[in-house]
């Protein structure tokens, strides 16, 4: 943890987590994508199974976990490069796990009824504002845009009954998030980080362009990825599927609200991601894509969002429901069946030029031959013994002496053709004289 305060990136809650899984060595780092993955799916099952009912829409048991396994593939594995958004342990634990971890911060906000429980929420969103603060950036950013958006339209969008909780929450969330990214912006590893990666500034009206422009590249690939229609058709079904809801955003003026909040959070939150990454990551920004995850969770639960107000469209025009629902269905299978394969061999890899670097290389069985080490490299590994070395020494000398008693372009014997001949046997006492004398001298000592 003072490695990382004081000298790596200062993100004292990212020391945490590395900790977790590098205590167990290349086990842990093998072992964590699953471990992950299983967190990942537990975290969002339970946000999306308490923010339902919140919601006023009761569905069947099985289909928030249905909803919750589709966002976690798409979050997962719907990347261009998922080998840095989940496979690669150091990114997945900056850019990955966090905005995980911001959604599970609201389910106390979400479950409290009582007076201790409204109390003990508060602490949770505080606490949880001042760890995301010092694990990573980008997901403070998306939190704090976030929660401000929500204290913006909450005098619309919520009751007057839970009105002042909810604001006491997003403030709560707010400050402790600023508080957390202060400790990390002043620590002296972030000041070195910036000193060995930023080479321009973040405010310059260059950088704000050139981040413009790579946002705008990262927009274009995320609405052109057709994966991404997976969280849309897993909208479709919940709505559908839902019954007649009882108190909530029924008024259609609301929801479009919420989508209008929403998108105008979705969009200036990863503008800024993009411009505070900018300075480390240069042009490549736009194709790192492990930096799009502090923001790409959200745009999932967006795009869930607005499948469910495209079904409740089409129920408000249309009573039968069932070729939407076959519709659904079946781009979700389909998307579910296009992200299978990333399980068992990860997509293209960048380097930090942008160029792909293909699937990682399986480990090669064949023993690699260690060098040995020179004067100003240290290492434990253990030397050869002197015999051997003497050995090789003399196998060395022996054949460059070979080469100098030859004569300009004649071959050493152990190098010339076969003979069909019978070669004439030579006594054991020669053959080492023989070995170091041109192939005229062997054939007078052999007669």
């Amino acid at each position: 943890m003072e490695k990382f305060y004081f000298v790596d990136n200062g993100r004292v809650a990212n020391a945490v987590l590395v900790w977790s899984y590098a205590r167990f060595g290349v086990a842990g780092q093998q072992w964590f994508g699953l471990f992950s993955g299983v967190l990942v799916l537990a975290l969002l099952w339970a946000f999306i199974a308490t923010a339902l009912p919140r919601a006023g829409m009761r569905v069947p048991r099985g289909v928030p976990f249905l909803v919750a396994s589709i966002v976690t593939v798409l979050f997962l594995l719907g990347s261009p490069n998922t080998y840095k958004t989940f496979y690669w342990p150091a990114a997945s634990v900056s850019h990955t796990l966090p905005p995980v971890l911001a959604c599970a911060a609201v389910i106390p906000v979400l479950r409290a009824t009582s007076q201790r429980g409204r109390v003990l929420a508060l602490l949770t969103v505080f606490v949880a504002g001042l760890i995301l603060g010092t694990l990573s950036e980008e997901t403070s950013v998306v939190a704090v845009v976030v929660l401000a958006s929500a204290l913006l339209i909450s005098g619309r969008l919520f009751p007057e009954a839970r009105r002042r909780f909810l604001r006491l929450c997003c403030a709560a969330g707010i400050t402790g998030t600023v508080i957390g990214t202060l400790i990390l912006f002043t620590s002296p590893g972030a000041q070195h980080r910036r000193e060995r990666h930023y080479t321009v500034s973040a405010l310059a009206p260059e950088t704000l362009l050139a981040s413009l422009r790579g946002f705008a590249h990262i927009v274009i690939t995320c609405l052109t990825t057709w994966q991404y229609l997976g969280a849309v058709a897993a909208g479709v079904l919940l709505a559908l599927l839902a019954r007649a809801p009882r108190s909530g955003l029924t008024p259609m003026k609301n929801q479009m609200l919420c989508a209008g909040a929403g998108a105008g959070a979705l969009l200036v939150s990863g503008y800024l991601c993009t411009v505070i990454t900018y300075p480390a990551f240069g042009p490549t920004v736009a194709t790192s894509t492990r930096l799009w995850n502090d923001y790409l969770l959200l745009y999932i639960l967006f795009l869930v969002f607005l499948g469910t107000l495209l079904a409740r469209a089409w129920r408000h025009r249309m009573r039968r429901t069932g070729p939407a629902m076959a519709t659904g269905a079946g781009v979700f299978a389909l998307v579910c069946l296009s992200l299978a394969g990333s399980l068992t061999q990860p997509r293209n890899r960048h380097d930090r030029t942008g160029r792909e670097m293909g699937p990682p290389r399986r480990p090669s069985t064949r023993r690699s031959r260690r060098r040995r080490p020179g004067p100003s490299v240290r290492t434990h590994a253990p030397q050869r013994n002197d015999r051997t070395l003497r050995r090789r020494r003399t196998h060395r000398l022996a054949g460059r002496l070979r080469r100098r008693l030859l004569r300009p372009g004649q071959r050493h014997p152990s190098r010339q053709a076969p003979m069909r001949t019978r070669k004439p046997r030579v006594h054991r006492r020669f053959l080492g004289a023989t070995a170091l004398v041109p192939v005229r001298t062997q054939a007078l000592a052999s007669s």
